[in-house]
């Protein structure tokens, strides 16, 4: 469980835009004026979904329940407030200059605030957590974790809009959308595709 907990996080940061086979021939510099609209306004929350990631690979696997509460609540709301900013991001740079723009446009403004709501709904989730009570914080997170799996699939779908052909290649080249790495520490777990954060790990019975 405690794997799905870092992997939404750092797996699905916002626009980690790993594209191959970058198309010389998109639709020019109407495409690349949009993707840079949005990437420059995309990235202080880029940065803050980077920084919500660090936040929970960062917190040691032994640390007090406490700690650990406090550290997936921080790191959900500001998830959170993230994806509703990218939204409003989306919205601002109108829809793009693709086939279907329109449709690509509303579909992820729609889904970064379902996201949002979801983010908002884990963090009510782990501040209910009894943290003096050690196996009650353990079930508690493997529920968190489990509910974190689903909102990763949603948080994805949400970026893949975006993703897609000629649009994500022009967002790929932009600087605003390129995502910062994690960088633990020592003796931390590495951010990577399958990084282990310290939830389930550290609420033992």
């Amino acid at each position: 469980m405690n794997k799905n907990l870092a992997a939404a996080l750092s797996g699905c940061a916002v626009l980690v835009l790993a594209l191959s086979g970058c198309s010389s021939d998109d639709k020019g510099a109407k495409v690349n004026d949009w993707a840079k609209t949005f990437c420059d306004q995309a990235q202080p929350q880029i940065q803050k979904r980077a920084a919500a990631n660090q936040l929970i690979i960062s917190t040691a696997a032994d640390s007090k329940p406490e700690t650990i509460k406090a550290a997936d609540s921080k790191a959900f709301a500001d998830i959170a407030a993230a994806d509703r900013a990218l939204a409003k991001a989306v919205e601002s740079a109108g829809a793009p200059p693709v086939d279907n723009g329109e449709k690509i446009q509303q579909d992820a403004i729609k889904q970064f605030n379902a996201t949002a709501v979801a983010y908002e709904g884990l963090k009510k989730q782990v501040d209910a957590l009894d943290t003096t009570n050690q196996q009650k914080f353990a079930d508690g997170l493997k529920a968190v974790s489990e509910g974190l799996g689903k909102i990763q699939n949603m948080d994805q779908d949400a970026v893949a809009k975006l993703q897609a052909g000629e649009l994500g290649a022009a967002m790929a080249k932009q600087p605003g959308c390129q995502t910062p790495s994690a960088s633990p520490k020592a003796g931390a777990p590495k951010a990577g595709s399958t990084p282990v954060t310290k939830s389930t790990a550290s609420a033992k019975p």
